[in-house]
């Protein structure tokens, strides 16, 4: 199984420019000094940050930056927007896309998203792109049928080597922010789905080869038990992202698989 293992943190409005390459510098040092497993970090911060952060981590091979979002265009009057070139021009190499608050926030649906993948792809960028059921979704049994949905309509579009590119990254949306997560069972059974999904649609192998994020307030008390699911290849994280010591802890989880 050659699929990557990946810790993304996604700071979200948080962390000014000096407080944030303060966090950059301690968690660097952390976790080369305490992961003993091949893991790939992803940092993905403000704008503000992502031309510096670059900077600071361009020679770690396995440290990498992500830019939140892009918009869907190449260019134009899209005031306040930033471009997938943009983001590339500066060395980012990931990007977020279709998280479920800016589903939620900035009524972005699964057309828009499949515009901005496309536009990633097109600039190189690595799109994580997010998926996902609300509460009411799962009470009524529709988690498996909404996740497939989002993954047909903003996916189901690219080649066999386009989707090579994608990584995903589950958040069952009650589970974020809320401190509740699901349990590493829940957990399991949507990845092994996704990946099922993806390998009637593209192929087994194209399936297996892919990383699936677990994206549901992941921290340094469950991220064992998350990671140590077969189909569980990592986590977007979020508030345990904005502590040096918390997010160390959730990669050497990895250390004790």
């Amino acid at each position: 199984m050659s699929r990557k293992k990946i810790v993304a943190g996604n700071w979200k409005m948080n962390k000014d420019y000096l407080t944030g390459l303060e966090l950059i510098s301690e968690a660097v040092y952390m976790i080369k000094d305490e992961l003993h497993r091949e893991v790939t970090t992803v940092f993905a911060t403000p704008y503000i940050h992502l031309s510096s952060i670059q900077k600071l981590i361009a020679t770690e091979s396995n440290f990498h930056v992500a830019a939140q979002n892009c918009h869907h265009e190449k260019a134009g009057a899209y005031t306040g927007e930033i471009s997938a070139e943009m983001i590339k021009s500066v060395g980012v190499e990931y990007v977020i896309i279709g998280h479920s608050e800016r589903r939620e926030y900035q009524h972005e649906d699964s057309k828009l998203l499949a515009k901005k993948v496309d536009i990633a792809l097109e600039n190189k960028l690595i799109p994580i792109f997010c998926i996902g059921e609300k509460l009411e979704e799962r009470e009524t049994e529709k988690h498996f049928s909404t996740v497939q949905s989002q993954l047909e309509e903003s996916l189901f579009h690219l080649t066999n080597d386009q989707i090579k590119n994608i990584v995903l990254a589950y958040e069952p949306v009650w589970a974020i922010g809320t401190g509740k997560t699901a349990s590493p069972e829940q957990a399991q059974e949507m990845h092994a789905f996704i990946r099922s999904v993806m390998a009637a649609k593209f192929s087994e192998e194209i399936a297996e080869d892919m990383s699936i994020l677990y994206g549901g307030s992941c921290n340094p008390t469950n991220a064992k038990s998350l990671f140590s699911q077969k189909d569980i290849d990592g986590g977007l994280i979020g508030g345990a992202s904005l502590k040096s010591r918390d997010f160390t802890d959730i990669h050497i989880a990895f250390n004790e698989l």
